[in-house]
C-alpha cells in the first residue's frame, strides 16, 4: 500500500545554511547575507511544498547482485544486494519540495542576483533533506512496532547503484502516484527531490549498523563516512 503525507513543518537550522553556502564554522556572514538567509528561512514553508511517499514490500530473493521485492522489481548493485539480504522488507521511497522554490531560484539567478539564488538554492537543499529525515523516521517507527530495525537510506547513484535504477523506484512506487518525474536521464523533476530505500531486517542481524563504505576502497568519495 502506498502512503502519502504533505503536512509537514520544515525547521532550518541556520548554520547548516551558513555552511551551505560556504562559511566555516563559527564564522560570522556579512550582514547582507544574514538578512537574506533570515528572511528566506522565516519564509520557507511558504516556499515549499513538501511531500513524501513510500512503499513497503517484502524482500522475496536475492541472488548474487539482484534482488527481486515484491513481485516484479529487481534491483541490480553489490551494495543494496548486501545490505537487503539481511532483510525481510524494504521501503522504498520519493521525498520533495516541488517546484516552486527552485523555480524562484532560476528566477533569481536569469535577474543577476546570484546571492538570493545561491541561499534560495541551500535552503532548498536542506529542506528537502528535513523531509527525507522525515519519512525515515516514520519508517524506523513502523518497523519497531514490528520488531525490526530500519537501515540508512540509500538512493539510486550511491556506490555501485546505477542511477538508472530510478526507474525500478518509480515502478515500486507506482509512477502516476507522485508528482515527481523522471527525465530521459533519470533526473528527477523537482530536482529538489531524493529517492531511495530503506531496509527493514530483525534485531541482531545488523541491518541498522551496515554501511558500504567499510567495503569500499574508493578515497574520494564525499559521502564516504568510514576512512580507508
Amino acid at each position: 500500500m502506498l502512503t502519502s503525507k504533505t503536512e509537514i513543518d520544515i525547521k532550518i537550522d541556520l548554520g547548516d545554511i551558513y555552511r551551505e553556502i560556504g562559511y566555516d564554522s563559527g564564522a560570522r556572514p556579512q550582514s547582507r547575507v544574514r538578512s537574506i538567509v533570515d528572511e528566506y528561512i522565516e519564509r520557507v514553508n511558504d516556499l515549499i511544498e513538501p511531500a513524501y511517499y513510500y512503499v513497503i514490500k517484502n524482500v522475496e530473493v536475492v541472488d548474487g547482485s539482484s534482488v527481486l521485492i515484491g513481485n516484479n522489481v529487481v534491483f541490480k548493485s553489490d551494495v543494496v544486494a548486501r545490505l537487503l539480504k539481511r532483510c525481510t522488507k524494504v521501503a522504498v521511497s520519493i521525498v520533495t519540495i516541488g517546484g516552486y522554490l527552485e523555480g524562484t531560484a532560476r528566477r533569481l539567478a536569469k535577474d543577476g542576483n546570484m546571492l538570493q539564488a545561491s541561499i534560495l538554492d541551500a535552503i532548498g537543499s536542506q529542506a528537502v533533506h528535513k523531509v527525507a529525515e522525515s519519512v525515515q523516521n516514520e519508517i524506523r517507527r513502523i518497523a519497531r512496532g514490528e520488531g525490526l530495525m530500519a537501515s540508512k537510506r540509500y538512493s539510486p547513484g550511491y556506490c555501485d547503484w546505477d542511477i538508472a535504477q530510478q526507474l525500478l523506484v518509480f515502478r515500486a512506487l507506482g509512477r502516476k502516484t507522485t508528482p515527481v518525474r523522471l527525465t530521459d536521464r533519470c533526473l528527477m523533476i523537482p530536482s529538489k527531490s531524493i529517492s531511495g530505500i530503506i531496509g527493514l531486517g530483525p534485531r541482531g542481524s545488523g541491518v541498522d549498523q551496515y554501511n558500504p563504505c567499510g567495503t569500499c576502497s574508493k578515497v574520494n568519495c564525499v559521502g564516504r563516512e568510514v576512512p580507508v
